[in-house]
């Protein structure tokens, strides 16, 4: 009598778990997308054919079990969360990481059928052909990492603070009260003194956690000061006129590598600060920003335009240039005004930053001026 054996069956004709064999390979390519918990993998031999598939933990002990005893091997993964960790302990085991940029790989992004293995073999299956259909990005070190996370964490509390006073603010004005205006850094609880009873106890416990993410900020604030002596390219950013230690750090830190820009000018397409493009026949539309990049540096850089723009601030060229598109645009232009001042900022900072010359703001204008005298005379 034959036995009948009930039960799932297995479809698939890979292991699901890399065998010993795959140590006589010479050329593997192993696609992995990352997840919170676990992630996806699959593996290439030399002719494409997978040769195993599965999942890990998203940790190092995972990665390494997985990783440490297999040859040097090309390994694609999407950039995440964990893709700058998981990207340098992968390489410390001596294989070859390409992170990708999943927003400008639309076979990933528009595929039909998306799942996570179906990703890890599509990664795996890019990086065999060409790792530049992957639109490769490079992870920052490890101490920048970390230095930044500090930028990043500070500015996680510039924008709570912000948020919790114009609430207390927008309470007081619908009781038709107001609170007393005044910087930010000297928010206190006092200030609610001048407000009625009710209100008062209202928004109190608001003003305190006030005034306690003041005191964090400020030591955020002294920790980045010293931070710029691990950084002393930050002293040529802060030549010009509106850039401290923040935004020159923010700046080092972010774009890691200058030499990873082939020219000046195309820090401002990497920051997101230049005008989207949809152009059909005749027809230009005038669009946004794109806002690639980094978020955080776009809105330090803008803020620069502003301090240089601003009324009072010393003559420069970047200055000079700015107020003559205001003049040419009204006020209706003076966002975009702003927006290209700080495009600009972002260009000279990094030309100081590969050149290491000393700024000289008005060096446009002294050079009009020569010419201007030579040909007088």
């Amino acid at each position: 009598m034959k036995k009948h054996i009930t039960g799932k069956t297995k479809t698939s004709k890979c292991p699901t778990k890399p065998s010993r064999e795959l140590s006589t390979h010479s050329k593997l390519t192993i696609g992995v997308d990352l997840g919170d918990l676990h992630s996806h993998y699959c593996i290439l031999d030399e002719a494409a054919n997978v040769v195993s598939r599965g999942k890990v933990p998203t940790t190092k002990a995972g990665f390494g079990g997985l990783l440490e005893k297999m040859p040097g091997s090309r390994i694609a993964m999407e950039v995440g969360t964990h893709s700058p960790w998981v990207s340098r302990e992968i390489v410390g085991m001596g294989h070859e990481v390409i992170v990708a940029n999943p927003h400008k790989v639309k076979l990933i992004t528009q595929s039909l059928r998306k799942s996570d293995p179906v990703d890890a073999e599509q990664l795996a299956r890019l990086a065999r052909v060409d790792p530049q259909l992957l639109s490769p990005i490079q992870h920052r070190g490890e101490q920048a990492q970390t230095d930044l996370a500090m930028i990043r964490a500070r500015a996680g509390l510039v924008k709570a603070r912000t948020q919790l006073i114009n609430m207390v603010r927008g309470l007081a004005k619908s009781m038709g009260e107001r609170l007393k205006p005044c910087d930010a850094r000297h928010v206190r609880v006092m200030l609610a003194e001048s407000l009625s009873t009710g209100l008062r106890t209202a928004v109190e416990p608001a003003l305190k956690s006030v005034e306690a993410i003041s005191k964090e900020i400020a030591t955020y604030d002294q920790q980045i000061e010293e931070m710029e002596t691990r950084y002393p390219e930050v002293k040529l950013l802060q030549q010009v006129h509106g850039v401290g230690p923040l935004i020159g750090l923010t700046f080092l830190l972010v774009l890691d590598d200058p030499g990873r820009f082939r020219r000046s000018r195309d820090v401002g397409p990497f920051l997101g600060m230049i005008p989207k493009q949809r152009d059909s026949g005749e027809r230009q539309q005038q669009l946004g920003i794109s806002k690639a990049g980094d978020r955080l540096l776009r809105s330090l850089l803008v803020q620069g335009a502003h301090c240089i723009l601003r009324k009072g601030a010393p003559p420069s060229d970047l200055r000079e240039w700015g107020l003559a598109r205001v003049e040419r645009g009204g006020k209706r232009g003076k966002g975009r005004t702003v927006v290209a001042v700080a495009r600009k900022l972002a260009v000279l900072l990094h030309l100081l930053w590969v050149s290491g010359e000393v700024y000289d703001p008005q060096y446009q204008r002294k050079a009009r001026e020569r010419k201007s005298a030579q040909a007088a005379a």
